[in-house]
């Protein structure tokens, strides 16, 4: 696989790993409401900076990003019954919010220094 091919087989998998990531979040985060999204918005954050950090570049971390924000919007839908993942409390929108900050937090920080040969 060429380079150009590489790179972007990981902006796509790191697409569907934030859509991943997401729905895990958003069911979690409401099932164990203080821990779990303690470990939601952990995971969003290490996902964010880990694709940062894999690709080298922004837009791995715009890829991871973009799958986590379209998951957790499709499932704030919910359907025309009226069932729906997120129910309109305090933890979704902390979840909503923080991993918005998580990926702001993310794109913002500097980069470490690559080492020398």
């Amino acid at each position: 696989m060429t380079a150009p091919a590489a790179r972007y087989a990981a902006y796509a998998g790191l697409l569907v790993l934030g859509a991943l990531v997401g729905a895990a979040g958003a069911l979690v985060q409401a099932a164990w409401f203080p821990l779990g999204l303690l470990l939601a918005l952990l995971a969003t954050f290490a996902l964010f900076y880990g694709g940062m950090r894999a690709t080298g570049t922004q837009v791995g971390l715009a890829a991871a990003g973009g799958g986590w924000l379209l998951a957790v919007i499709l499932l704030s839908f919910g359907r025309p019954e009226g069932d729906g993942i997120f129910g309109g409390g305090l933890g979704e929108l902390i979840f909503l919010f923080g991993g918005m900050a998580a990926a702001v937090i993310c794109a913002t920080v500097s980069r470490l220094p690559s080492p020398a040969p």
